[in-house]
């Protein structure tokens, strides 16, 4: 990806576990690549295409100078989060904090954090089969909108299934969006699981019914393989294009190309998304899959497609 280079720039703040630090103050020095598209405005000459970098300067001076954090690990990610959160069309950050006058009491030359962090590509279930069902996939949708750590690109309508499994139920309501988010996938997990209980999302029965189900389904290209996740339990199926696969967290989801519910309306707002195991398509997934399969999360379910929210 092109990049915009800011090199040494110089801040005095107030940064520091000491006291002295914190009374005193001392100079930083910080540089960042910040990663978007240069083609556009090197065609167009146009000050509007690109990320004016002397913005970029003075809002990283105002963010260190008004505020004041005793980690320089924090000050390089809230900075680096209200860059990519004030800038729209910066996508990706490197950026290093230096430090060179730290209180250190032996010869040393200088002292870093780099950190890199973007916006992140997920796409994400949502289902409900009790009370106001359309009510509370809005909900969710609007949890996220009111989210500054996610960014809302497209919402499908909503389509209507049959249930899955031995419990008697409503059929359910469900639909897909896709976000931009600063959250890691943990991150996210926990911010899904909190617009559940939000909607007073209840895990008394399986398969049972519920005001509201979120699930990840794809984040990036990420592949992730741990085990030490201990969240009352979400499916995420992609994010980015990674592999996570832990206890209760799962990407991308392992019955994600055997749902209709989930591929139907998936392709509806991202029908050439891939999936980064079986190298497929979302649409290439949904042909792959009849209507009569009898399916995990599925059975095999008659949909109805409602109208545009």
């Amino acid at each position: 990806m092109d990049c915009i280079k800011i090199r040494q720039l110089e801040i005095f703040a107030y940064h520091g576990c000491n006291e002295d630090e914190k009374i005193n103050g001392q100079k930083f020095y910080v540089d960042a690549n910040l990663y978007t598209d240069v083609r556009t405005p090197g065609l167009s000459d146009d000050l509007e295409d690109t990320v004016n970098y002397a913005k970029a300067c003075k809002f990283i001076n105002k963010f260190m100078t008004e505020n004041r954090f005793d980690l320089i690990e924090a000050v390089a990610e809230q900075t680096t989060r209200g860059l990519l959160k004030e800038f729209p069309k910066i996508k990706a950050i490197d950026f290093t904090i230096n430090k060179p006058n730290a209180p250190i009491k032996l010869p040393f030359g200088n002292v870093a954090v780099s950190i890199s962090r973007k916006w992140n590509k997920a796409y994400l279930s949502i289902g409900s089969n009790i009370g106001d069902k359309e009510g509370y996939l809005n909900q969710a949708i609007d949890s996220l909108y009111d989210d500054e750590n996610c960014r809302v690109l497209a919402v499908s309508k909503f389509i209507e299934t049959e249930p899955y499994g031995p419990v008697e139920q409503d059929n359910f309501l469900n639909g897909c969006v896709e976000i931009e988010t600063l959250y890691e996938p943990k991150e996210l997990l926990a911010t899904v699981n909190r617009i559940e209980a939000e909607a007073n999302r209840t895990r008394e029965i399986h398969w049972g019914p519920r005001t509201l189900d979120i699930d990840i389904l794809l984040y990036d290209d990420l592949i992730c393989d741990e085990e030490n996740l201990h969240i009352p339990h979400i499916d995420i199926v992609l994010y980015n294009n990674d592999i996570v696969n832990e206890k209760d967290l799962l990407i991308p989801h392992v019955e994600m190309h055997k749902r209709l519910f989930v591929l139907e309306p998936l392709k509806q707002i991202a029908p050439y998304a891939v999936h980064p195991i079986l190298n497929k398509t979302v649409s290439q997934m949904l042909e792959e899959l009849q209507p009569d399969n009898k399916c995990a999360g599925c059975g095999g379910c008659s949909m109805k497609q409602m109208s545009e929210q």
